[in-house]
C-alpha cells in the first residue's frame, strides 16, 4: 500500500511538471522578449536626460562626537527627535530618537543618523544636478545660515549658497511634531545664463546596521513604491547590481527592523529611484523632467522625508495626510497583511484596556479560541472518539491482519457508526496556522512590542525568555551557552504540548511503523521546545495559553465521549 502511494505521488508530481512545461512555462520567444524589455529599460535609464548624482564623502574613521564638533551646525528638536544639520554639505546626518532606548534598562538613546565621516555614517541630503558647467552645491559646499534659530515645529530655518555666477540656492527646512522633514529648495537665477537643472535627494549609508536581523521572513533594506508597483530589495541584492524604478507617485524607503529613512518626491512629476553600492549604500531620487532656469527667474521644488521609528499608527496617519498609497507598507507584513492588520488593531485595543501587552496577548488568545470554538469542538469530539476507539481498532487489526482491504472497510464502518472523521482533526490546525504566523510577524515587527514588559522576569515580550532551565532559571550562579537558554515559557509550552498529546489519539499497533510514530509523537514536544526557545516570549506566551485552553476543552470532551462497538 505504501509503495503504491509513493508511486502515485511521483507520477502526480511528474504530471504537474509536464503540464506546466506544456501550458504555463514561458516559451523561448517570451524569454527573449523579457530579456529585450530588461535591456531596453537599462538603455532608457542610461540614456535619460537627467544627469547622474555623485556625492563623494570620504570616511575618516573618527568618532561620532568628533565629526559633529568639527563642523558648524544648525540644531533641531521636537518632542520625539533631536539632532543637527551640517552646514558643510547641508546633510541631515545627526538624529537621535528621544523616546527609544538602545537596549533594555539603558538610558542611551537610538542614534539613527550619523555623520558620513564615521564608519556608521548614515545621512540624508537634497540638491540640484545639471549637465552644464554651473557650480551647484556639492557634498563639501559650505552653506550659510540666514538665521541662527533652532529648527523646531512651526519654526523653519533657511540656509543658502550663492555661486560665482550669481545663482543662489536656498533650502527652507521644516519639521513637524514627529518624524516628517520638508525641504523646500529654491533656485534664484540672477545670472545671464539659462540652465537645465534637476532636483534630487539622496541617502548614503556607509555600512550595514549593527543590529541587522538578517531573518528570511523579515525584510530589511529598500522598498521602492512607484504607483501600484512595489519592489523589495535587500542590501545583498544592491551589492550585486544596480536597481532603478520610474514613476510619478510613490516613495523610497530604507528600513531597518524598527527604524526608517525615506525619500518622498513631489507627487505627480516623473522621477526615478536608483539603488547602488559604491563602497557605500546609496539610494537616490531624481526628477526626470527637470526645470529650465532662465535669467531673473525663481524655481521651487519640495522633497520630504520620514526619518524615525516605524510606529504603525503614526505611519497610517502620514499615509492619509500625504496621500501616498501603500505608505503603510513601510512596516511590511507580507502576504498575511489582511490578517495581521486587524489583529494589530485588536491587540492594541486589549493593550489600551489592560495596560500590559502580556495580558493583551492572553485576551487575544481567548478571542481566537472563541472564534474557532465550533471548529475546534467538532475536531476535538472526533479526536476524543478516535482515542476511545483505540481498543476497537486494535481488535480489528488483530482480526483482519491478513486482509488489509477488509480491515479498511471495517474501520470505516466503525468510524461511521461513531460519527468520526479521521481527517477532521487536521483541518482546524491548518486553519489556525496563518493566525500563529501572523501573530509571530506582528510581534516581530510591531515597535510597540519592543521592550514591553509582562510580569516578573519577562521585561521584553519581543525578545526570547531570559531564563534557562540549565541553571534552574537563575537560581544557580553561572551562565550557559546561548543554545541551552531554554526558559520558563518554552518549558511550559513543551510540557503543555506533551499533556495535550496524551489527551489526543495515539498511533496504535505493534508494527515498526507504528512504533516509530509513537516515538516521534513523544519527542515532538521536546523538539519544538528547543527549536522555539529563541523565539519572542510573547509568541511563546500565546502558544502556552492556546495549549492550556485546548487541554481544558479536550479533557471536558473526553469525559463525555461514549463509543459504540
Amino acid at each position: 500500500m505504501d509503495l503504491k502511494n509513493i508511486i502515485a505521488a511521483i507520477a502526480l508530481s511528474a504530471a504537474v511538471i509536464v503540464l506546466y512545461g506544456l501550458f504555463f512555462a514561458p516559451s523561448q520567444d517570451d524569454l527573449k522578449n523579457l530579456s529585450n524589455q530588461a535591456n531596453q529599460k537599462d538603455k532608457v535609464i542610461n540614456e535619460s536626460d537627467a544627469p547622474s548624482i555623485d556625492e563623494e564623502v570620504k570616511i575618516k574613521n573618527i568618532s561620532r562626537d568628533e565629526a559633529i564638533n568639527s563642523e558648524d551646525r544648525i540644531f533641531f528638536e521636537n518632542e520625539f527627535i533631536k539632532g543637527s544639520i551640517s552646514l558643510a554639505g547641508g546633510f541631515i546626518d545627526d538624529l537621535e530618537l528621544k523616546t527609544y532606548n538602545k537596549t533594555l534598562n539603558s538610558e542611551e538613546k537610538i542614534k539613527l543618523l550619523n555623520p558620513s565621516l564615521t564608519n556608521e555614517g548614515y545621512a540624508f541630503n537634497t540638491g540640484w544636478a545639471t549637465k552644464s558647467n554651473t557650480n551647484t552645491p556639492k557634498s563639501d559646499t559650505v552653506w550659510i545660515a540666514e538665521t541662527s534659530n533652532k529648527l523646531s515645529p512651526n519654526n523653519p530655518i533657511k540656509i543658502y549658497f550663492e555661486n560665482d555666477d550669481g545663482i543662489r540656492f536656498e533650502r527652507i527646512i521644516s519639521i513637524d511634531n514627529k518624524y516628517l522633514f520638508t525641504i523646500n529648495q529654491k533656485l534664484i537665477n540672477s545670472s545671464g545664463k539659462t540652465i537645465k537643472i534637476y532636483p534630487y535627494a539622496i541617502i548614503n549609508r556607509n555600512n550595514l546596521p549593527s543590529d541587522l536581523t538578517d531573518f528570511y521572513i523579515l525584510h530589511e533594506g529598500y522598498t521602492l513604491i512607484t504607483g501600484e508597483n512595489l519592489e523589495e530589495v535587500d542590501y545583498d541584492d544592491v551589492k550585486e547590481k544596480k536597481y532603478s524604478s520610474e514613476g510619478s507617485s510613490g516613495v523610497l524607503i530604507q528600513g531597518d527592523k524598527y527604524w526608517m529613512t525615506s525619500i518622498i518626491p513631489e507627487q505627480g512629476r516623473n522621477f526615478r529611484f536608483d539603488l547602488d553600492y559604491k563602497e557605500k549604500y546609496v539610494a537616490s531620487y531624481i526628477d526626470l523632467k527637470g526645470y529650465e532656469s532662465r535669467p531673473n527667474s525663481v524655481i521651487e521644488h519640495s522633497v520630504q522625508s520620514l526619518i524615525g521609528a516605524k510606529e504603525i499608527k503614526q505611519i497610517n496617519q502620514y499615509k492619509d495626510e500625504l496621500r501616498i498609497e501603500k505608505l503603510d507598507l513601510i512596516v511590511n507584513y507580507g502576504v498575511l497583511y489582511f490578517i495581521i492588520v486587524p489583529m494589530h488593531k485588536i491587540l492594541s485595543y486589549f493593550f489600551n484596556f489592560t495596560g500590559n501587552y502580556g495580558y493583551a496577548i492572553i485576551l487575544l488568545t481567548i478571542l481566537v479560541r472563541l472564534v474557532f470554538f465550533p471548529l475546534n469542538q467538532y475536531s476535538m469530539k472526533s479526536m476524543g472518539k478516535m482515542k476511545g476507539l483505540g481498543p476497537e481498532i486494535e481488535n480489528l487489526k488483530s482480526r483482519f491482519k491478513d486482509d488489509k482491504q477488509q480491515l479498511q472497510r471495517e474501520m470505516m464502518k466503525l468510524y461511521k457508526a461513531n460519527g468520526v472523521n479521521p481527517a477532521s482533526s487536521c483541518f482546524p490546525i491548518l486553519v489556525q496556522i496563518p493566525i500563529f504566523f501572523s501573530l509571530y510577524k506582528l510581534l516581530l515587527l510591531d515597535l510597540a512590542m519592543r521592550h514591553s514588559p509582562f510580569v516578573w522576569i519577562w521585561e521584553d515580550l519581543s525578545a526570547k525568555d531570559p531564563t534557562t532551565i540549565f541553571n534552574l532559571f537563575g537560581l544557580l550562579p553561572y551562565t550557559v551557552p546561548s543554545f541551552l537558554e531554554i526558559g520558563i515559557l518554552p518549558v511550559l509550552m513543551g510540557s503543555s504540548m506533551w499533556l495535550q498529546m496524551k489527551l489526543s489519539p495515539q498511533p496504535s499497533g505493534s508494527d515498526e511503523m507504528q512504533k516509530m510514530q509513537k516515538k516521534i509523537f513523544m519527542l515532538m514536544p521536546l523538539f519544538l521546545t528547543v527549536i522555539l526557545a529563541p523565539f519572542a516570549a510573547g509568541l511563546i506566551l500565546y502558544w502556552v495559553c492556546t495549549n492550556i485552553l485546548t487541554i481544558i476543552q479536550q479533557y471536558i470532551i473526553n469525559r463525555n465521549i461514549k463509543v459504540r462497538s
